[in-house]
């Protein structure tokens, strides 16, 4: 069989994404050059634009417009300046946002340690996290990591390394399944686990 490099650079590029495989990316491909609608490029095009108007905010991490940066969850007057709650990823911002269970602001590390996959906590944006706390004026840190090995390593580094700082450190409450991720939680649960927040 002739040797298709496309459809190679394709399933090569598709199996990139989290959770997708190379069967399934294989899939995925063949189901976009099978497809006589022009999926591929509504995909492409959805592609290109969201590439050149989406960003991620400077500020917290969270996902923006490309023109607004900070993010309205930065700007906003009616949140509450004074609490910062640490997550993974600009998706737990929104899932937590989804559950209306939290007014402060935010402030997305980019990943959790992970020596497995050779994260480290130079990789996350901690040193971020730290000027906002001595600029902002943070009193409380919300860390609202997911229940699993890595996550609870980054809270313990988390609260080792705010530790000294005159700032209150809690983390949420755990409504949320053992070894879950945030973004895979209901918002009835995350509202909970946020209200019932514990000092650490």
């Amino acid at each position: 069989m002739q040797h298709l490099v496309p459809l190679d650079n394709l399933v090569a590029a598709l199996s990139r994404l989290p959770g997708i495989g190379r069967r399934t990316a294989e899939r995925m491909a063949m189901a976009l050059v099978q497809d006589g609608r022009g999926l591929m490029r509504i995909l492409a095009n959805a592609l290109l634009e969201a590439d050149e108007g989406i960003a991620c905010c400077e500020r917290c991490g969270s996902v923006t417009l490309s023109g607004i940066n900070p993010c309205d969850l930065c700007i906003k007057p009616r949140r509450d300046a004074h609490i910062l709650c640490v997550v993974e990823s600009p998706g737990d911002i929104m899932k937590i946002e989804q559950s209306g269970g939290f007014q402060g602001r935010y402030h997305a590390l980019m990943g959790k340690l992970s020596p497995m996959h050779g994260t480290s906590a130079a990789d996350l944006r901690v040193d971020k996290l730290l000027h906002r706390i001595a600029d902002e004026g943070i009193e409380e840190v919300l860390i609202a990591l997911g229940t699993d090995v890595e996550s609870d390593a980054t809270a313990s580094y988390l609260k080792e390394v705010l530790a000294p700082r005159d700032v209150k450190i809690s983390r949420i409450a755990f409504g949320l399944p053992a070894g879950s991720a945030i973004e895979y939680s209901d918002a009835a649960t995350l509202a909970r686990a946020i209200s019932g927040r514990q000092e650490i």
